[in-house]
């Protein structure tokens, strides 16, 4: 008897401890998040906006005059942008003044649909559209009705019980929100595989008017945008390109000042438009700073945490003696991340995260160049970042990925991914990688072309 209740207290034990291990697994494996595959858009060539294109669609603006010309071919020339970015259809044609419902669906059709195309033929035996269990699509400027999700699932013919989430106004920065969604839900939900499609509309919100803080978003925002698999099932980590370590969010949007300094709305003239104010500057500086003091203590050492407080303790005590200031915060981000993926949102955004986090030039080297090469392509920006560093030999396993977006409202959301595999695929930079970084240190054509608009004495002519 006694050993029968031995043995019966035995087995119950065992049982106890397989369920709680079978738990803790579980509950492991669910906040797990594999990133599987992505994809960026690639325009055809008679798509590019090159510098004759981009001249003839400025004169086109019979809003303008001299001064208007001269600010808006000035800006393109210290862009930082290239020759072979892509712009909207209806621009290209010559009616940007006059967009239609059509050329917006054409427009999104033509870079969710290459994208997911291309990212479910790479995966082509493993997973395919009725396997995606979560949708995530963002488009800040474009929400139509059926949305964009229900687009996507009818044009793949998607399983009934998916979970779909259509995002809008949430401007660069919507991908990492998108992944930050996908993360909430691996959470709950077991074996899950999600997909998540990031871009942006241009041809229907391209600025018309002659305001010069709208006509900003027509010299930096071009067409592009991505498609990213993502999963927590353990079977496919050892297919996984990344695993993500952490996503951070933070939002300034109860300052006015931050609020409005990134905003859709039209002109004096009723010209509909995207207002850049010279507050982005301050408030992107101060959603980063929100962000990165919680992010962070989260991925880099104990060890360098710690010197760099006592290296501001000492700083504090010694306010007799005042030293100049140096770029960075101080501390050394390289000692827990090797990879900075900065949003390619205009180049003095890039070179001031840069230096106010004491990077290098190799360090930001990956953002310049998809800005020069791509442009601002709004949320799926990032991606195009992405694929430049993979696509040149950088991303080698266990190395981490600091992937850094800001958007209107204003908001910085930062996510770090750590690298599982060496990575070597050419992705969308496959024609132009071995070209770079020496092609964006050519002369802008725009320079050569219209060398006047930096003739100061022009700024005496007025044209009626």
């Amino acid at each position: 008897m006694e050993l029968f209740s031995l043995s019966s207290l035995l087995l119950l034990s065992t049982l106890f401890l397989f369920y709680i291990s079978k738990f803790v697994l579980k509950r492991r494996n669910q906040r797990k998040c594999y990133m599987l595959h992505y994809e960026c858009y690639k325009g055809m060539d008679e798509r590019k906006l090159d510098t004759e294109t981009c001249a003839k669609v400025v004169q086109r603006n019979k809003n303008l005059g001299l001064e208007e010309y001269r600010f808006l071919l000035r800006t393109m020339a210290s862009s930082g942008i290239g020759e072979e970015t892509y712009g909207p259809r209806n621009v290209l044609e010559g009616r940007e003044d006059s967009p239609t419902l059509l050329d917006a669906h054409s427009e999104m059709d033509e870079i969710m649909f290459d994208t997911l195309d291309n990212l479910f033929h790479k995966t082509k035996g493993s997973i395919s559209p009725s396997d995606i269990d979560i949708l995530v699509v963002n488009v800040s400027l474009f929400a139509p009705s059926p949305s964009l999700t229900s687009r996507v699932i009818n044009r793949y013919k998607m399983r009934e019980d998916i979970k779909s989430f259509n995002l809008s106004g949430l401007g660069c920065s919507a991908s990492v929100i998108s992944i930050d969604i996908v993360q909430r839900i691996f959470e709950t939900r077991e074996n899950a595989i999600a997909l998540v499609v990031s871009t942006e509309t241009m041809g229907p919100h391209w600025y018309c008017g002659k305001d010069r803080s709208m006509m900003l978003s027509n010299c930096l925002f071009r067409a592009g945008g991505s498609s990213v698999l993502l999963t927590n099932a353990a079977r496919f980590k050892n297919r996984a390109l990344m695993k993500l370590v952490t996503v951070v969010r933070a939002h300034v949007g109860s300052d006015d000042e931050a609020y409005s300094c990134c905003m859709q709305m039209e002109d004096r003239d009723g010209h509909p438009g995207f207002l850049l104010t010279k507050y982005l500057k301050k408030a992107a500086a101060r959603a980063l700073t929100k962000n990165l003091q919680v992010l962070l203590p989260r991925v880099l050492p104990v060890k360098e945490l710690i010197r760099y407080a006592i290296v501001r303790a000492l700083k504090r005590r010694t306010t007799a003696k005042r030293e100049p200031a140096s770029s960075g915060i101080g501390l050394n981000l390289k000692s827990g991340l090797q990879h900075f993926c900065i949003h390619p949102g205009g180049r003095a955004i890039i070179e001031g995260v840069g230096k106010s986090l004491g990077l290098t030039e190799f360090d930001i080297e990956p953002a310049r160049m998809a800005l020069h090469r791509f442009g601002n392509t709004s949320s799926g920006g990032l991606w195009y970042v992405l694929g430049y560093m993979e696509a040149k030999n950088r991303l080698k396993k266990g190395e981490k990925i600091l992937m850094m977006s800001m958007g209107a409202g204003f908001e910085s959301n930062n996510c770090v991914w750590e690298v599982l595999k060496d990575l070597d695929d050419k992705n969308v930079w496959d024609d132009s990688v071995d070209r770079y970084p020496e092609l964006s240190r050519i002369p802008n054509p725009f320079v050569e072309k219209y060398d006047w608009i930096n003739d100061d004495t022009m700024s005496f002519v007025r044209v009626d």
